[in-house]
């Protein structure tokens, strides 16, 4: 199943209260596995930086992905950015054959 990473930054609204991000968090999560199903979390981390949050994930496809994107911002994100990841040992596969 392919990986992607979401990065977020919340809103100023959520920013302002930072306890009520974790009801927050779970009803968006909630929200997800309803309409997303299939998803497997990887991981999940606060952030120091331009973003508050990164979460890691296994999604069937990339509609799934684009949905969870759309449902972050839905949920209270300022922004919300969505990467493809591809394991370094497959990485150096492709590049291998482009070798041949």
């Amino acid at each position: 199943m392919p990986t992607f990473v979401l990065m977020t930054k919340m809103s100023p609204e959520l920013a302002r209260d930072p306890r009520g991000r974790k009801r927050t968090g779970r009803e968006w999560m909630k929200l997800v596995g309803q309409k997303c199903p299939g998803v497997r979390w990887v991981a999940h981390y606060a952030l120091l930086g331009s973003y508050d949050f990164m979460d890691i994930y296994e999604a069937p496809d990339l509609d799934t992905a684009h949905k969870i994107s759309a449902l972050s911002r839905e949920g209270g994100a300022a922004e919300a950015e969505s990467w493809s990841a591809l394991p370094y040992e497959r990485y150096l596969q492709i590049v291998d054959e482009l070798e041949t």
